[in-house]
């Protein structure tokens, strides 16, 4: 399929205002620039009420924002713990606002936002330890957030892709938090950055091929760490017993084949999987429902799988 005829006006518009690739930025630099994705939400949806917490992790406090698309009836309620993308090393919860809200009311779901600590001044394990130990603190407290610890899931787009399928992966080593659920959207879940749609989707894209190597450079202190199944969820031996998953893909996006050969692994080893190819599409389109049709048509479908998998 072409370019999505929106996507090509947000590309030339970007290239238009002399937007630089993430790979020619320091972090600082990056972070900065990355605010600008906010307003790409669309007007922010209203909710029942978002809560700011903090939740305890291995070595910080981990802020967290609790969105409640209604008030409830008081009976306990299903839930999303939600890792945002970044590369691991840009945004923050306040950035993915407008998508966190939509998630709640789509899907019907208390959505947990959280903030874990970014690389390069937290690498590896630290990401991942905090999303870890913020799953763990939801189902602990799962009682006081009147959720229900039979339906709560994980979603996570890009980096946060990776995260929520490191963490389904450690907590069913561990026995530990029973997820009933994932949601990766165009997850990063193999280092390197050779396969055929990085190569194919190399530049002119908004993520280029040099994107996912500055970023993972970020991430890791050595190639070495990158075999370790939590830090690239495709090299884990053992894919069987995990959550049911709804996988989703950019068709221009040099991760695509990530998502598309994970979805091959969970099935291959007996775990449902359902694999999505947005056509035309770009890596982030999920941030942006003021922009994109095809971003508000994922939201939708995202919800729908959600209910009947968690309602």
């Amino acid at each position: 399929m072409p370019l999505d005829p929106q996507a090509e006006a947000f590309l030339q518009d970007m290239s238009d205002s002399g937007a630089e690739p993430w790979e020619s930025m320091t972090p600082a630099e990056a972070r900065v620039a990355v605010l600008a994705f906010k307003e790409l939400g669309g007007e922010p949806e209203e909710v029942a009420s978002v809560e700011h917490r903090f939740i305890p992790g291995p070595t910080a406090d981990l802020p967290a924002w609790i969105y409640r698309p209604d008030k409830g009836t008081g009976e306990p309620q299903h839930g999303l713990i939600y890792f945002h993308g970044s590369g691991w090393v840009i945004a923050n919860i306040d950035v993915v606002d407008s998508f966190s809200r939509s998630l709640a009311n789509r899907t019907g779901c208390v959505v947990v936002a959280v903030n874990y600590q970014k690389a390069p001044e937290h690498k590896f394990p630290v990401p991942f330890d905090d999303c870890y130990s913020a799953t763990r603190w939801v189902f602990d407290n799962a009682s006081d957030l009147r959720l229900d610890p039979s339906r709560i899931g994980v979603i996570g787009d890009s980096a946060g892709g990776n995260l929520a399928a490191a963490v389904t992966l450690k907590a069913r080593d561990e026995h530990g938090p029973k997820l009933a659920y994932q949601v990766l959207i165009y997850p990063a879940v193999e280092y390197g950055w050779d396969t055929a749609s990085s190569v194919a989707n190399a530049e002119g894209y908004g993520l280029q091929r040099a994107s996912m190597e500055y970023f993972w450079n970020h991430y890791i202190d050595d190639p070495s760490d990158a075999a370790m199944p939590y830090c690239s969820p495709l090299a884990a031996e053992d894919h069987s017993g995990l959550p049911p998953a709804l996988i989703v893909c950019a068709e221009f996006d040099p991760l695509c084949d990530d998502g598309r050969n994970y979805a091959a692994k969970l099935e291959a080893a007996g775990v449902p999987a359902k694999f999505r190819l947005y056509e035309g599409m770009i890596h982030g389109f999920l941030w942006m429902s003021g922009v994109f049709d095809q971003s508000r048509t994922l939201l939708d479908e995202i919800g729908r799988e959600v209910r009947s998998a968690l309602g």
